[in-house]
This record gives structure tokens, sequence and C-alpha cells, in this order.
């Protein structure tokens, strides 16, 4: 049951180190603290080895790189990899520059990760070496639909790791079983840092229910959807992206096992 995951959360508060961009590390944070989890961030690499050791996971996250964070990331990476820590990657904008394609590839290549998550045009730039994303926003020929849905899921089933593949409907990937996800609102694309906070809350997931990866990844997706849901039933008059935001981390806030396992909306195939 997906709500036995944020229960878990709430009850070993596990700290993930997030080396994550400087536009979204503040929402980051929160999301982390709303869902039960502890955040700590670093990415100076002389810091990087001992602040990872004293965590439970690591969420990469590749939206402003420059050349001390990538240093820092691999040495993360490797660290935690040393220690058996769950480890997630978050390929923001993969495919939109040849610095964050390589980086990308290079950090698949050298460090273990449990799961990728990001949008299709960046899963499918590190699966071709190559893409064509405009920015941070899935190309639209890219997007999955209802009716390019099977060609998504035998994409996602390819992966070699999980794979958490976010848009309009999210699919997750262990390579057996795929959770096609129906939860969230458009609204939440008017919000920057969004995906960041889900991966941040992800590795929080997968830090505290290491036996069910799969299906740690899928409710983190369902709670950050679900959460879009509820907070866009509390706006009012005169509300923006502004207040959507902080009515999402509200709703994190405040989720529970019965309020995520009666408004997930998921089927296995």
């Amino acid at each position: 049951m997906l709500g036995n995951c944020i229960e878990n959360v709430r009850k070993s508060v596990p700290l993930v180190h997030n080396i994550t961009n400087y536009v979204t590390v503040n929402d980051v944070a929160n999301a982390l603290l709303a869902c039960g989890g502890s955040p700590i961030m670093s990415d100076e690499p002389e810091d990087v080895k001992e602040i990872t050791s004293i965590c439970q996971g690591l969420n990469i996250n590749i939206g402003t790189l420059n050349k001390r964070t990538i240093e820092g990331m691999f040495a993360a990476g490797a660290r935690a990899n040393e220690l058996g820590h769950v480890t997630l990657l978050d390929p923001v904008g993969a495919g939109a520059s040849g610095l964050r394609t390589n980086t990308a590839v290079e950090l698949m290549e050298k460090v273990r990760f449990d799961v990728i998550r990001g949008n299709i045009s960046e899963v499918k730039t590190l699966a071709q070496g190559s893409g064509t994303t405009k920015g941070v926003d899935a190309d639209v020929a890219d997007a999955v639909t209802e009716e390019n849905l099977e060609e998504g899921i035998a994409f996602a089933k390819k992966a070699g790791c999980i794979v958490a593949i976010t848009g309009a409907i999210d699919l997750v990937s262990d390579g057996a079983s795929c959770y096609i996800i129906r939860n969230g609102r458009p609204e939440m694309g008017k919000i920057t840092g969004t995906g960041c906070q889900l991966s941040g809350m992800m590795t929080a997931f997968l830090a505290a229910n290491p036996e069910q990866k799969l299906e740690a990844a899928a409710a983190a997706v369902c709670t950050m959807g679900l959460a879009g849901e509820i907070g866009w039933g509390y706006m009012q008059k005169g509300d923006g992206n502004a207040t959507y935001r902080n009515r999402i981390i509200d709703a994190i806030y405040n989720m529970d096992k019965e309020t995520l396992e009666k408004g997930a909306k998921y089927e296995i195939r």
C-alpha cells in the first residue's frame, strides 16, 4: 500500500543530502520537511563526502551546474555508493546543452542510481546520449498521452534502474512493472520547482522504504500530484502561483496514509 510509504517517512525522518539547483533549493528543503524528512544542502567538494556520510539518501539535481558543483556531485555519489545509501538523479534540462547532457551521462556511468526522475525528454536524452530538450520542459512531441501511453510504458520498462517519468501522465517503472499515475493539476506547471521538490521527497521515500523502492517512488509521485489537487482546491480569488506553491507544500505537510490511499490515482501494468 502506497500510504505505508509516507507513514514510514514520518516515522523514520530520513536525512537527505541534496545537491540541487539554487532556483529551488528553499522549496526542496520545505517539501522534505513537509513530508516528514530532514534536508541538508551541500555542494562544496571538500564538504560533500562528510555530509553525505551522515545521511540516508542523496539527491543530485543538475539544474544549475558549475565546475565546483559537478565535482561535488561525483564525490558525493561515490561516497553514497560506498555506504550503500539510496541515490537519485534529476537530470534537469539534459539535452539543452552539451554540459548538462555530458554531465548527466557521465554521472550515470560512474554513480549507481536507484532512481532517475525527470520528464520524458530528459530521460530519453540519457538513454540516447543526446536530445532536443528546450529548457526544462518536455518537448510536446515527447509528452506521454493517452494516445501514446503504451509506447511510453514500453520505453519506461527498458531502463536499467527505477525510472520516474513525470508529466501530465506519470510513469514509474522498475523494468518489470509500471505504475501509471494520473494525479496532479496542469497549473502545477506554472510553479517553478515542483519537479525538484518531488526529487527531494522521493529520495526520502526511498530511504524510508528500502525494501519497496518501486512503491516508494510511486508513492512520492502520487503524494506530489495529490498535493497539487488539494492545494488547488483551497485557492481563492486573487491567489496566484506563489500562493499555490505554498498551498502545495501545506498539502504535503498535512498528507497522511489515509488521504494518500484515498486520493492516489494509479494503475499497474
